[in-house]
């Protein structure tokens, strides 16, 4: 039985009255809901209340609707491109090789977890698993290729070991519900990092003093904004993101001149559009960083790239169905297993190298979640660290695959 409504126009009101709810309520200064928000992020309900209108209320759909093929491919380049803009290059460097430490360590808790957890998994459970052992590792390379890039290496790994279709769709249903159970404990820890940074000892200087360094240059240049204003903001954001889409338009087929050779060094990303269209709108915002441009930071810009991310991380939540996790419960099992062991050993190193919760959740998300959900994630800090998400998720990119048939190879040696 498909959803209650199906008409987008539907749907996206829906979201936006649930969005203007939750913000209307954040902002309250009733105590009950100070008390409430308190233990519950604002941006983790952003991401739930859809997820609970699909499943279990099934008043609306991800499967059935187009918004979130629109806020990834119109309003995410658009928003990438507007907190791109008040970008501090001195303070991004500043930061430090910790951000880089825990980026690897998190492609490193992927590589390693899926092996260790098909290994417990077959050990242990081996009746809860329904899939014949062959299937079963090419299928969860699939999974390995999503987790440390993004949709292109996941489809490069369904090539590479011919994955049939079925368990395809089965493992896509696993890969997505784990990493948004995990993002949802990640948007949590943004609101808890203090209490995480002091247990981990963390020294989290360098990112205060890039978030303070934005936002007394955004004091500075703060006006209210007039109508051209708003139309300039609006001009540099799907201006950009048109052009980011004719270069995507451009290169992906010229890239796929090279196929042979870019699928025999395993870099199949680079024929893949959504990642030019990241990297394009990425480089757009960072170029125009250098010009007047970044005082439309003044007049609203990174508050409109924060609008077009929460209607994406909305678009995002309506996707998850937990309805799907009693189905596959042992495929939920390895899953949840492998995502433990990558949070068991980010948190390992960040502790023996006293690396902020900040570089953890990026670190890890810019894996897991890729471009599309790095910066939401470094934005629930301050929208200031959106720019460290994106630029993190495009390394993911070019890790992807190599990472992940590196760990296909090792849960074929372990079944």
């Amino acid at each position: 039985m498909g959803p209650y409504f199906t008409n987008d126009a539907v749907v996206l009101g829906i979201l936006l009255v649930a969005l203007a709810a939750i913000f209307m309520t954040a902002s309250s200064n009733k105590p009950g809901w100070k008390k409430f928000y308190k233990y519950v992020p604002a941006l983790l309900l952003c991401y739930f209340i859809p997820a609970l209108l699909n499943w279990p209320l099934g008043l609306i759909s991800g499967d059935e609707s187009r918004l979130y093929f629109v806020a990834s491919r119109y309003l995410l380049p658009a928003s990438l491109i507007l907190l791109c803009l008040s970008i501090d290059f001195k303070g991004i460097i500043n930061l430090g090789p910790k951000a880089l430490i825990m980026f690897f360590t998190a492609t490193a808790g992927i590589i390693l977890g899926g092996p260790i957890a098909l290994l417990v998994t077959s050990h242990f459970f081996p009746e809860v698993i329904n899939v014949n052992s062959e299937d079963l590792w090419r299928g969860l390379s699939t999974v390995a290729g999503s987790w440390i890039g993004g949709g292109a290496n996941q489809t490069a790994m369904k090539e590479i070991f011919e994955v049939r279709d079925d368990l395809f769709g089965t493992m896509i249903v696993v890969d997505v519900v784990v990493a948004n159970i995990w993002m949802g404990f990640l948007l949590y820890g943004a609101n808890v990092s203090d209490k995480l940074d002091r247990y981990l000892k963390a020294d989290n200087s360098a990112i205060e003093d890039l978030k303070q360094r934005v936002s007394s240059y955004r004091a500075g240049i703060e006006k209210i904004p007039n109508m051209t204003d708003v139309f300039m903001v609006l001009a540099v954001a799907f201006g950009g993101t048109a052009l980011s889409h004719w270069g995507a338009d451009v290169m992906t087929p010229f890239m796929e001149g090279f196929r042979e050779s870019l699928e025999a060094v395993r870099l199949n990303s680079l024929m893949s559009g959504f990642f030019w269209l990241i990297v394009f709108s990425t480089t757009i915002g960072l170029g125009l960083s250098f010009t007047r441009a970044k005082k439309l930071d003044g007049v609203g810009a990174s508050r409109w790239g924060s609008v077009f991310i929460y209607i994406l991380v909305a678009t995002i939540g309506m996707k998850m169905n937990l309805g799907e996790v009693f189905e596959n419960l042992g495929l939920f099992a390895i899953g949840i297993i492998w995502m433990l062991i990558h949070v068991g050993l980010l948190f390992l190193v960040a502790k023996l190298i006293r690396a902020p919760f900040f570089f953890v959740a990026v670190g890890s998300q810019a894996n897991v979640g890729g471009a599309a959900s790095a910066p939401i994630v470094a934005a629930a800090f301050s929208p200031a660290l959106a720019p460290v998400g994106v630029l993190m998720a495009v390394l993911g990119y070019a890790m992807g695959t190599y990472g992940a048939l590196i760990c296909a190879y090792l849960m074929q040696a372990v079944v």
